[in-house]
């Protein structure tokens, strides 16, 4: 770590004396969509922060955590491979698996059912082409959260390009993809197949995926976006171990106990097929009103082998986005005004069975659960002499969901939270070129998923209620130079009837409301462009490092008799720090060396036990050949390059101990890419 350390102190004094100014687009003047409200990055009042190609290109074939983990406030968590959890500042406390508490958009298109949970895994991280991600409540424009939202971006530009891909374990990943304009069409076909076997028993992976999507750009003023994305991802689930499990084995799959038999011999997985599909509508009524509308459904069929039972799950999904813009400019001010709604509807139908090795067994329980979700929204932008901008926005929440037990008994009911009026208010102020300051509030609220609803012990859990609070935070972005960026944030949340999960003696998880959350902590960015090092052996260098620094604290949390205030909030590290290093030598080679470092953190809410703190690096070689009018990218991926001993998503709470899901040592992905 020394020698890193040197050598970085030798590379900014070169490239500090030798920099050359760089013709890409500087740092400070990247635009942000914002879902269709866009405003340069410096001018933003949100606390949001934009994953570009480079960090996308970190990612391995099966999953997007590399290029999430490079983001201040973000973390992606792997308990097994195709079983992922995104935090952003903390909001996994909720989440063994999946991605609840965050809004996920996908182009026009509303990723998230109506209940809030999404099924990020079902994406190839290969279709994305950018992503923005925004942390904290964002009530007025994405609806009722408290974590944050993340607005996945595909194609815009022509590309015709092949991958192909092996690696450790079996590892096998192949992708086309075709963006094409077309007249005043702009289509995409993407597909994808992926498999590996992985590191631990029980936990091999197959996702297949075929993505379409078309935007008919039938005349000046009017835009149709239509998209179809079918899926069919396979993976099995080995389970959580005991330390003492993991320190004797760290591949084995959670073997069987007196009363319980292990994942292996359940054949423990989730199998999970989706159909997506959506239409949007744009339309300039004229230079100042435009008119936007989104129709989407889904279908998913969705089976779970676990270890005390075997679940099936039909997901049906209809969702709606509509909003009248208006926007006018004076000599000195621009404002902009937003009035719309978002509405979805969930039907899910869920049979429990006996799990006879992986088989469907006697029936235990059938239950059925209808949940509705919508907002409105109002939202004002001004910008005053391109010097001070404001964004306000107010929306009204609803949530109500309908539960029938079918199956052993039969018996109904309708449970409707509260409507929620939730604020949010921002400020940037440009105080010179290339530096601004920028405060925020606002309001969050977060209602439970289905899946905590009626999660696995089958019960339906009518006296969970949603968690909601209020977020502050400040901010400053400055650009040195047009070089090297800056970016730091403070923020203040304070949760009321926080969400958490618990563990029966089965495995099977349930969830609570225990007391209040203070969540504070400073987040950092430090980028720099690319420096021509004018040197034909060492010719270009580019850095970036991150880091969030928390204090999370539990507030008037007891659990029976024993007080758990002043406690740190579970599975949170205090500290985060990522760093990517680009490096290109002879002009042709690009070196792309990462580390990610997390402190430790509590496993349970009780605090007696914690992980270990862990330093894991990545490197990864690619080199471009030119033939003609073919572009061939050859590259060699090293994960876990150090071989570190570590776990890359732990489960919180879990009983009898079964924290611990081990993630791969040392493995490597070389591959090529094509683009004709």
């Amino acid at each position: 770590m020394q020698k890193v350390s040197s050598l970085f102190l030798i590379l900014c004094s070169a490239f500090f004396f030798s920099q050359e100014k760089d013709s890409a687009t500087l740092i400070s003047e990247v635009r942000i969509d914002a879902y269709k409200k866009p405003v340069p990055f410096m001018a933003s009042t949100k606390s949001v922060s934009v994953v570009s190609e480079n960090l996308l290109n970190q990612n391995t074939p099966e999953r997007m955590l590399e290029s999430f983990n490079q983001i201040a406030g973000a973390r992606m968590e792997e308990r097994s491979p195709g079983s992922y959890r995104i935090s952003l500042r903390g909001s996994t406390l909720r989440s063994p698996f999946g991605v609840r508490n965050i809004k996920v958009y996908l182009d026009d298109f509303i990723l998230s059912d109506a209940s809030g949970n999404t099924y990020f895994n079902i994406i190839s991280p290969e279709l994305i082409d950018r992503m923005e991600i925004y942390k904290g409540p964002e009530s007025g424009d994405y609806g009722a959260v408290t974590g944050g939202t993340v607005l996945l971006q595909t194609k815009k530009s022509d590309q015709l390009s092949a991958n192909l891909s092996v690696g450790s374990y079996g590892a096998f990943n192949q992708n086309f993809n075709l963006s094409k304009q077309a007249g005043k069409h702009f289509f995409e076909i993407f597909q994808n197949y992926y498999r590996t076997d992985s590191y631990r028993e029980q936990s091999a992976v197959e996702r297949k995926q075929v993505f379409i999507k078309d935007r008919f750009q039938y005349s000046e003023k009017g835009l149709i976006h239509a998209m179809l994305l079918l899926s069919d991802l396979n993976y099995e689930t080995p389970g959580g171990l005991t330390l003492q499990q993991m320190q004797m084995n760290r591949k084995q799959a959670r073997p069987a106990t007196a009363t319980l038999p292990g994942a292996q011999e359940q054949d423990a997985g989730i199998r999970n097929k989706m159909v997506f599909a959506g239409i949007s509508h744009e339309y300039a009524l004229n230079p100042a009103i435009s008119h936007f509308i989104l129709i989407q459904g889904s279908y998913v069929d969705f089976e779970n082998p676990f270890i005390t039972n075997y679940e099936n799950r039909f997901e049906k999904n209809f969702a709606v986005r509509t909003h009248v813009n208006y926007e006018k400019s004076w000599n000195a001010i621009t404002a902009a005004w937003r009035l719309g709604f978002e509405g979805g509807i969930n039907h899910i139908l869920i049979k429990n069975y006996d799990n006879n090795k992986g088989f469907e067994g006697s029936p235990q329980n059938f239950d059925q659960l209808t949940y509705r979700s919508g907002f409105y929204f109002l939202s004002q932008k001004l910008n005053f002499n391109d010097k001070l901008f404001t964004d306000i926005s107010l929306s009204l929440n609803s949530n109500v969901y309908q539960w029938e037990r079918m199956y052993p008994s039969s018996d109904e009911g309708k449970v409707a939270f509260k409507n929620q009026w939730l604020p949010n208010f921002g400020i940037t102020y440009l105080l010179g070129k290339g530096f601004s300051v920028r405060g925020k509030i606002g309001k969050g609220n977060s209602a439970p998923t289905n899946e905590e609803i009626r999660s696995s012990n089958q019960e339906f859990n009518l006296s969970l209620r949603p968690e909601y609070g209020w977020n502050k935070e400040v901010g400053i972005r400055k650009q040195f130079r047009n070089t090297i960026f800056i970016e730091g944030s403070y923020f203040d949340f304070r949760m009321k009837d926080a969400i958490v999960r618990r563990q029966n003696e089965k495995g099977q998880e349930y969830f609570v409301n225990q007391g209040n959350t203070v969540q504070k902590g400073v987040e950092v960015l430090l980028e720099s462009k690319k420096f021509n090092l004018h040197n034909e052996l060492f010719s270009y260098f580019k850095f970036r490092f991150s880091g969030s620094f928390y204090d999370f604290k539990f507030k008037n949390y007891r659990q029976n008799t024993e007080d758990f205030s002043g406690n740190d909030l579970t599975g949170v590290p205090a500290t985060s720090i990522s760093s990517l290093l680009n490096f290109i030598f002879f002009r042709k080679l690009s070196v792309d060396y990462s580390h990610f470092y997390t402190s430790k953190m509590p496993l349970n809410d009780a605090n007696s036990v914690w992980s270990e703190a862990s330093f894991v690096g990545n490197i990864q070689f690619s080199v471009p050949i030119e033939m003609e009018k073919t572009k061939l990218n050859l590259y060699l991926q090293i994960q876990n390059l150090y071989n570190t001993e570590y776990v890359l998503g732990f489960d919180i709470n879990a009983f009898g101990n079964r924290f611990y899901n081990p993630a791969a040592k040392r493995n490597f992905i070389i591959g090529m890419k094509v683009d004709f």
